[in-house]
């Protein structure tokens, strides 16, 4: 289905709302117009009395000057007004025809009842008055002023109806001409607007294309606003040619980035070979030990046990080698769940220090604590351990030189960095941000000499990352500092 166009949009918008204001005016017309023309002439009569009262109480209702006012109340208001005396002498009238204008005082004086008090207080009463038999309305006013003078104001509300009803058919067809009007200025402004629109369509047709060479050509006549966008697309246009240009690029890179990738697959394999070696001996142990066992199964306890300790020790390496596997391969798929608590971190490392002790001891390694006061911290405190235990096993297989090993805090506003440093050869630059990847070994002779796996640090960066927090390494002319952040608050 096509969609409709701008312009149609539009024209059929602005005629809606330009027929939406006419049908407004004709609503307010009809409903609040009388209303709003009945209190106009209760106002008049009101203060028309007043204006009366006022002449009355200076001594002015026989002068001339009154006489100019009077007839311009009566004349400006449209209204029939008259003025009796006590005794029933006219002292004032609009018209000539006095005894109508008696019988409508008498009239209403004796059947005022009958008729809607619309207003009433002590000096006058505002009454509204319908003829059935000529199927009019009328405002009247009857009041006596101070000095016992009788007035009698009359006034027509009906012409009010015709008023309404000749006002309503010239709005049908002012409207109707204002509608035709709106529709041609808002065809012809749109179909201005919509020309540069329908020029900028084609160049991002062309430009889905990968045809870059079609620009759009500024004129002056049109809206900043369309010059604007012409403007963005000639950019957009540049930007495109320019980024498949870099995507070129990048296919070249993407292609150094398989490259590695096949380095990374290499190191896996390395590691699966490394793995299949370091299981194969305490397999075989196992196998050779157990079938030793079974064959000399009568003879002493001392060897019995000798060949079970055997046995149990190489069960515990394989034990704690398929362990660290299955912590790397839950922490990259995230299926360990963190629990994030508070805690003290000089209490954890002086409990990962304590259990370390021993084996820093056969090596001959001094450790230094500098930190002594409470450092509390947010973050798992399992797998902060974790990542402590692999800092300080990592610091004494290459503790070297004055075999140091010291660990120390930096903080900041809401960080705490936690360092372990040890003596010893500092990391080969090329290999510093490759520590990190599984597998990866950067002495592989010594590493097989302690029975590393390749697999530590990377516990660590993915222990870290869970958290959200940071780890790094700095060599130093004497050793190397490994270094986490965990946060304070």
């Amino acid at each position: 289905m096509k969609k409709h166009s701008l312009t149609r949009q539009i024209t059929s918008i602005v005629s809606l709302l330009v027929a939406g204001a006419i049908l407004l005016c004709w609503v307010l017309n009809t409903t609040l117009l009388p209303r709003y023309y009945m209190h106009n002439k209760k106002e008049v009569l009101m203060e028309n009395y007043q204006t009366i009262s006022n002449a009355s109480a200076q001594n002015e209702l026989e002068s001339d000057e009154f006489a100019v006012t009077f007839d311009n109340l009566c004349s400006n208001g449209n209204i029939m007004a008259l003025i009796l005396q006590q005794d029933g002498k006219v002292l004032r009238s609009s018209v000539n025809d006095l005894d109508a204008l008696r019988t409508e005082f008498w009239d209403v004086l004796l059947h005022g009842d009958k008729m809607e008090v619309l207003y009433s207080n002590k000096q006058y009463q505002l009454l509204k008055k319908t003829d059935t038999r000529l199927d009019s309305e009328y405002l009247v006013l009857v009041g006596v002023l101070e000095n016992g003078d009788m007035v009698l104001m009359r006034t027509a509300v009906e012409s009010i109806r015709e008023s309404a009803a000749i006002s309503n058919r010239f709005l049908l067809f002012a409207g109707a001409a204002a509608i035709v009007a709106s529709i041609l200025v808002a065809f012809f402004t749109t179909r201005h607007i919509t020309k540069p629109l329908q020029q900028l369509t084609d160049i991002s047709k062309r430009m889905v294309d990968l045809d870059f060479n079609a620009k759009y050509e500024s004129d002056q006549s049109n809206s900043y606003e369309v010059e604007e966008l012409g403007n963005h697309i000639n950019r957009l246009s540049e930007n495109l040619e320019r980024t498949i240009s870099e995507l070129k690029t990048a296919n070249v890179e993407l292609q150094d980035d398989i490259e590695k990738k096949i380095q990374i697959d290499e190191m896996r394999k390395e590691f699966l070979s490394n793995v299949s070696h370091e299981l194969k001996t305490p397999l075989a142990l196992i196998q050779g030990y157990a079938e030793g066992l079974q064959e000399c199964i009568n003879d002493d306890a001392e060897s019995r046990e000798f060949y079970c300790e055997v046995i149990i020790d190489e069960a515990d390496k394989m034990n704690r080698m398929v362990k660290k596997l299955l912590t790397l391969n839950q922490l990259e798929f995230g299926n360990d769940q963190v629990i994030m608590e508070r805690f003290d971190m000089t209490e954890l490392i002086r409990g990962v220090a304590n259990s370390t002790r021993i084996l820093m001891e056969q090596k001959g390694i001094r450790l230094e604590l500098e930190n002594s006061e409470e450092a509390w911290v947010w973050g798992d405190e399992f797998k902060v351990e974790e990542v402590i235990t692999n800092y300080m096993s990592n610091a004494i297989n290459h503790a070297d030189g004055e075999k140091l090993i010291r660990v120390f805090y930096t903080r900041s506003e809401d960080k705490l960095r936690v360092s372990v440093f040890n003596t010893g050869q500092p990391i080969p630059e090329e290999d510093i941000e490759k520590i990190w990847v599984k597998f990866y070994k950067v002495d592989k002779a010594r590493t097989r000499e302690y029975g590393g796996s390749g697999i530590g640090l990377s516990i660590v960066k993915a222990i870290m990352d869970s958290f959200h927090q940071r780890c790094g390494v700095i060599n130093h002319e004497d050793g190397v500092e490994f270094w986490m952040e965990l946060a304070t608050k």
